[in-house]
């Protein structure tokens, strides 16, 4: 006879009810702690909820369907590896804790998913990557709500007039596109994605890329870092964004950088920069702190001393604090107000001896030129500013994307492969961009929903968000972090890079079972790399792989550019009446997760 668990007396007296208030003395006693799911209609019982505010969030853009379709899904246990340090306080069997990485547009954050009943509710940062600490931002934590969003797409689409409509399987979807890549007539086909920091992923671009003659692969970031590319590879040689540490620095200035918000790495950023902000026995003194920017940011209402300024006057103050520090510039004309600043802060960037920090929210190559000559002028190089690892984050450059579009235009592409971007939506001049796609013979769109830019696509490819994937992400050079899956794929998705492995097949192969997927290929790749399954399964339970520390590196610096950067700046038009100032917010960044209502009531 099999075992019975009491919860409570009257369960083993066979009471039909404990304690229930007139009126429900017919409710089973099991249902004591039951929470149904509202479904209630919108129009009708929703506001009458007890809880009326996050019930209606619930509808606002998530489905209960998705909810209760994945209450029924099992973990996938046999291949994912639970986090090996679990808190003291989880009991066996309540909860499992993965760790896996959140990857949004170039934003790498690792982490770890809270795991209970074979669906991930929580996440919370991974202790053991030394950059980030156990940091998350507002976008990670509502991550898991987007692996139930309703407009998900279920299944591969593509266009049938001006509508979508279903393919039944990725064999015929394989033979649509393979039978359509086989006419380009050698056409090229370009792949279109927000910046790739994955390793494993960039590997099978190449060999994708390999297969089709005069294809590319084009980074476009939809906040782009563009101009900071340029300037460092005109001062240092490189194009490629150095690491900054804010811990080490005594003296921070930022023009219009919000650096504990939006730009580059904030959580990264956030984690350095408040070591210097605390004060005790072992660190006596507070960091400096100045902010000069047109709108209020986050790093803003944390700075010590705050300037303002119009739009306009800000690649100006950049080169009046240049000069105030010796450079051979023309010092501009600022008012008295701005001018006692810069006074002020180039005295305390030269009290510093190196321990200061200067960055700029500027997508002008001339500005951020300056920036590496004040930088250089104060000695920050191979101190709080290390060109010995690189970082990853924003690689897009905005002269490739726009080479792109006129291409397109002239009809020079056989095929757009688009993942990850929506230039249809962000893009400045998103017009051009649209005409541009119906001059391609195929477009494809690996889209997790259907965005501004895949609406214009022939065929809709749905990914696995990420909770659900395999992967890799490497967001500084010599560290990488893992993404495993926490729950089996609710809908019939795939791998992107397991469609480019396809695809590189001849046609009559592209729809066998002989062509690779993108699992065994990741695991592969790493069993290889780091020698065998026991040290990959070490990995996948860490989390993150971190090279040897090594010391810190100045780079070449190369002054050659600066006359014509101030040159030009010299040159800059003067702001009108009215000027606007175009910034992210925390929680929303580009939009990617706009219909996610934790992040719409943040």
């Amino acid at each position: 006879m099999a075992k019975k668990i009491w919860q409570k007396f009257g369960e083993l007296s066979n009471e039909e009810a404990v304690n229930l208030p007139a009126g429900q003395e017919g409710k089973s006693a099991e249902d004591e702690f039951r929470e149904e799911l509202p479904f209630e209609d919108i129009n009708g019982g929703v506001m009458d909820a007890t809880t009326p505010r996050r019930d209606f969030l619930k509808y606002l853009g998530f489905s209960t369907a998705a909810a209760a379709l994945a209450a029924s899904c099992k973990i996938p246990s046999r291949k994912v590896v639970p986090f090996a340090n679990k808190p003291a306080d989880v009991f066996p069997g309540v909860a499992k804790y993965y760790a896996t990485t959140y990857v949004q547009d170039g934003d790498v954050l690792p982490v770890i998913a809270k795991v209970r009943d074979g669906r991930p509710i929580k996440i919370e940062g991974n202790d053991l990557c030394s950059f980030t600490k156990g940091g998350t931002s507002p976008r990670a934590q509502a991550s898991v709500l987007d692996l139930y969003d309703m407009y998900r797409l279920p299944h591969p689409k593509r266009k049938v007039g001006d509508k979508f409509e279903e393919i039944p399987t990725f064999d015929q979807l394989d033979k649509m596109v393979g039978d359509a890549m086989a006419g380009l007539g050698g056409a090229p086909v370009v792949l279109l994605t927000s910046t790739v920091t994955s390793p494993t992923t960039k590997q099978v671009i190449a060999e994708f890329l390999a297969k089709y003659p005069g294809s590319k692969h084009v980074q476009y970031d939809a906040v782009s870092y563009s101009g900071m590319l340029q300037a460092n590879e005109a001062s240092f040689g490189s194009r490629a964004i150095p690491s900054y540490n804010f811990q080490a620095a005594k003296v921070i200035v930022s023009f219009g950088a919000d650096f504990l918000g939006t730009w580059l790495s904030p959580v990264e950023f956030s984690r350095g920069y408040s070591y210097g902000r605390k004060i005790d026995e072992k660190n006596p003194t507070m960091s400096k702190h100045y902010q000069f920017e047109s709108f209020l940011s986050m790093t803003g209402s944390n700075a010590d001393e705050r300037f303002t300024h119009r739009p306009s006057e800000g690649s100006s103050i950049v080169l009046a604090l240049y000069a105030a520090l010796g450079g051979s510039v023309s010092a501009p004309q600022l008012n008295s107000k701005l001018q006692q600043a810069v006074n002020k802060v180039a005295a305390d960037l030269k009290n510093a001896n190196g321990a200061a920090l200067v960055v700029g929210r500027s997508n002008d190559a001339n500005v951020q030129t300056i920036i590496n000559a004040i930088n250089q002028q104060i000695g920050a190089y191979g101190k709080t500013i290390d060109w010995s690892v690189p970082v990853n984050y924003r690689q897009g450059i905005d002269k490739d994307f726009n080479d792109l579009v006129a291409a397109m235009q002239n009809g020079q592409v056989g095929a757009l492969l688009v993942y990850g971007a929506n230039p249809a939506y962000d893009h400045y001049n998103a017009e051009a961009f649209k005409a541009a796609v119906k001059k391609v013979k195929l477009s494809v769109s690996f889209t997790e929903k259907i965005d501004e830019t895949s609406e214009l696509c022939q065929y809709l490819v749905p990914n696995h968000h990420y909770l659900e994937s395999w992967g890799d992400a490497e967001p500084k050079a010599g560290y990488t972090s893992f993404i495993q899956p926490t729950i089996y794929p609710l809908f019939k998705t795939r791998y992107f890079q397991t469609s480019l492995l396809k695809w590189s097949l001849p046609t009559a192969q592209a729809g066998g079972n002989a062509a690779p997927d993108y699992e065994t290929y990741f695991k592969n790749y790493w069993t290889t790399k780091l020698g065998g399954e026991n040290a990959f399964d070490v990995a996948l339970q860490n989390g993150v792989i971190e090279g040897a520390p090594v010391a810190a590196s100045a780079g070449s610096f190369n002054g050659g550019s600066i006359s014509s950067a101030s040159a030009a700046i010299g040159a800059n038009k003067k702001g009108g009446t009215d000027e606007l100032v175009l910034y992210q917010k925390v929680s929303l960044g580009t939009g990617k997760q706009a219909g996610n209502p934790w992040l719409q009531e943040a």
